[in-house]
């Protein structure tokens, strides 16, 4: 992980909301959402919202680590959706560096549509080691196919 280069990230994104993105198109499809999916609003979920934000960090952290050796994965992110986002939208959202650790970075994020600020917040990222990652994910995988096996 660079360091000096993390700590002088700035972006600044565009995002259209698309109809699919939507609280409504989302509970949908969740086992403890279908029974009022219908009743919720079209506009930008807030699980999206997160993703998306998510998703743009990352981007900018990616450019800073070497892919074979390290990966990048989240750790925490504290995200105010403060309205609503209708699908069709464009958003506007940017970022800096606010902190930089030994392997996580945390991001200060803002996001406003053509009206006002629609969500503001702060993601924490972290450079991992991939192999351990990798060994972890196994191990957890090999013990969901034990125990489908012993079912």
């Amino acid at each position: 992980m660079n360091h000096e280069s993390i700590s002088q990230i700035c972006f600044a994104e565009i995002y259209v909301v698309p109809s699919h993105q939507t609280a409504r198109s989302l509970f949908t499809r969740l086992p403890h959402g279908m029974a009022y999916a219908d009743t919720l609003i079209e506009c930008l979920a807030t699980g999206y919202l997160i993703a998306v934000v998510e998703s743009i960090c990352i981007k900018e952290m990616q450019q800073q680590i070497d892919p074979d050796i390290e990966v990048v994965v989240g750790r925490s992110i504290r995200i105010e959706h403060r309205a609503p986002i209708p699908p069709g939208s464009a958003i506007r959202v940017s970022g800096w560096v606010e902190q930089v650790g030994r392997r996580s970075t945390t991001f200060c994020i803002r996001a406003f549509d053509d009206h006002e600020l629609v969500c503001e917040g702060q993601v924490t990222l972290v450079a991992a080691d991939r192999e351990s990652i990798e060994s972890r994910i196994a191990t957890k995988m090999n013990s969901l196919q034990d125990l489908g096996a012993a079912v």
